[in-house]
């Protein structure tokens, strides 16, 4: 089990003063957030892309380039790139380029994106939404293999032999699958052999069925499920106790839910917060201990290898945000590497 920190920096604003942090401040925040997370020996970072202005992560691969120059072990990856958007060629050789910076530290998780709106600011039809995605990705994974490329283009371009350069460090650039609740994006990643990504927006038992379409497309395409790597992940909050870590985090979750969202919603109650961060909820909001608790359950019921917690959401300050990534660090990683140590051994 590893463990990672992923972030869409989003600009929500304050609800004392109605104003939000500056894109400048909010990116400095995350590069010293990078450096922190690899001081503490957590492994992976992710950004989100996103095209609206309440949002400061609109090129991930340039965030992803400063901090690479600022950290030594961190794996640095999308979370997500909106694949059906971008030309596979350039977001490769982008990734490639980071992985050269890094030193071999880049990964991608490719997405449809739930946010739609670099469809129409990229040119792009929301009709074709899955079928840009298909066929993007597997144009991707062409890219990755070879590197004097043959592709003929439905939705994309087609190229005859040309050049696909830089190359990456990396043998292999990793690219994983992110996905929410659609059966038919399970199944696409497994029968192409991808690691996936769950993006955990309820409990981790309404996708233990999806987890096993997965791998059942897996195992019938040839590929060893068993050696499959899964992620999941989702909105994170740790603080002493149970009740600091609620009082302290709703306003800033409700925030978010009221802001930020694909669809804001006029009203995030308190009642329905509490409920999701009860047992068996999606909401990773408690004391260390409670928080180890859910994590365990995630990976017993999926069998992940590794679980990325969403930071900083709905405008909580940085001392806050950092505190809990410290916490993750060096309370509930050692407990729950511990934990499942002893799962597999026995």
């Amino acid at each position: 089990m590893d463990f990672g920190i992923f972030t869409f920096g989003e600009l929500s604003r304050n609800e004392k003063t109605g104003l939000a942090q500056s894109p400048q401040q909010r990116l400095q925040d995350i590069i010293q957030l990078a450096k922190l997370a690899d001081q503490a020996g957590i492994s992976f970072l992710g950004l989100g892309e996103h095209h609206r202005h309440d949002f400061a992560l609109s090129a991930p691969e340039m965030v992803l380039a400063a901090i690479a120059r600022e950290t030594t072990n961190l794996r640095l990856s999308s979370a997500v790139t909106v694949l059906s958007t971008q030309d596979p060629v350039r977001l490769f050789e982008q990734f490639a380029t980071l992985d050269l910076i890094s030193g071999g530290r880049a990964e991608i998780i490719a997405g449809r994106g739930a946010f739609l709106e670099s469809y129409p600011l990229f040119g792009y039809e929301t009709a074709d939404y899955d079928a840009l995605f298909d066929e993007k990705l597997r144009m991707l994974l062409a890219l990755r293999d070879t590197s004097t490329l043959d592709w003929q283009g439905r939705l994309t371009q087609s190229i005859h032999g040309m050049d696909i350069a830089p190359r990456p460090a990396q043998e292999k650039l990793p690219v994983w699958v992110g996905v929410g609740g659609t059966p038919a994006s399970f199944v696409r990643a497994g029968r192409l052999g991808l690691p996936l990504f769950v993006a955990l927006l309820s409990g981790p038992e309404r996708f233990r069925r999806l987890v096993d379409l997965y791998r059942h497309a897996a195992t019938e395409s040839g590929h060893d499920a068993a050696a499959l790597p899964v992620g999941a992940g989702g909105h994170f909050y740790v603080a002493p106790t149970s009740q600091q870590a609620r009082d302290t985090f709703y306003p800033y979750y409700r925030a978010y839910f009221e802001q930020n969202m694909p669809r804001p919603v006029d009203h995030f109650p308190r009642s329905t917060f509490d409920d999701w961060a009860e047992p068996g909820g999606g909401l990773l909001v408690g004391s260390p201990q409670q928080v180890v608790e859910k994590i365990l359950a995630i990976h017993e019921a999926l069998g992940t290898s590794r679980y990325m917690a969403q930071i900083g959401l709905g405008g909580l300050p940085f001392a806050q945000t950092a505190r809990s990534v410290e916490l993750l660090a060096t309370e509930i990683m050692p407990a729950v590497k511990r934990e499942t140590g002893v799962m597999h051994l026995t």
